[in-house]
């Protein structure tokens, strides 16, 4: 079995290619000093940086990712006017509460993305996420059905992204 090699010249070559890009656009010059700089960030920093990045699932269906953002787009665009519609009523129409979510994801990136998600659809806001990462505190503008919002972002978010990144329960 082959194993890694540990030191890579250029761990992170996207990741070098757009910091050498960067560096000129920014300075907006071809000079050969900037020429020079440029390439020495592009292979320091990721040298510098590739002990620290944690492990993260592999993205393996980047077509239903596609999907996944344009659903919520949509739900963004659709949410925008609930909420404007709930803003124009009297405030006495409006419940507020924290729901806790439980979670089925066991990665960090998907749990980002999964409170990121919440969090950009309007009328409700990720809170906070447990230190074991079991759950997820959502702050709703307006609730309904705590049971149906659970099983609203468990189906509609938290399912699209364990197929993404095949996050097993």
């Amino acid at each position: 079995m082959q194993t890694k090699p540990r030191f890579r010249f250029l761990p992170s070559p996207l990741h070098s290619l757009l910091l050498f890009t960067v560096w000129l656009l920014l300075n907006n010059t071809l000079a050969p000093g900037h020429l020079v700089l440029a390439a020495f960030f592009a292979i320091t920093i990721p040298l510098l940086t590739s002990g620290m990045q944690d492990p993260h699932p592999r993205f393996h269906r980047p077509l239903l990712a596609l999907r996944y953002v344009l659903r919520v787009l949509g739900d963004i665009v659709i949410a925008n006017f609930e909420v404007a519609i709930l803003v124009i009523r009297p405030s006495k129409h409006l419940n507020p509460a924290f729901v806790a979510i439980p979670l089925s994801i066991t990665h960090d990136l998907p749990i980002t993305l999964l409170a990121s998600t919440v969090s950009l659809t309007p009328g409700t806001v990720s809170a906070e996420i447990s230190e074991d990462n079991k759950w997820l505190y959502v702050h709703v503008l307006n609730l309904m059905d705590k049971d149906a919002l659970i099983t609203l972002i468990k189906q509609r978010y938290e399912k699209p992204l364990m197929e993404i990144f095949e996050c097993s329960i």
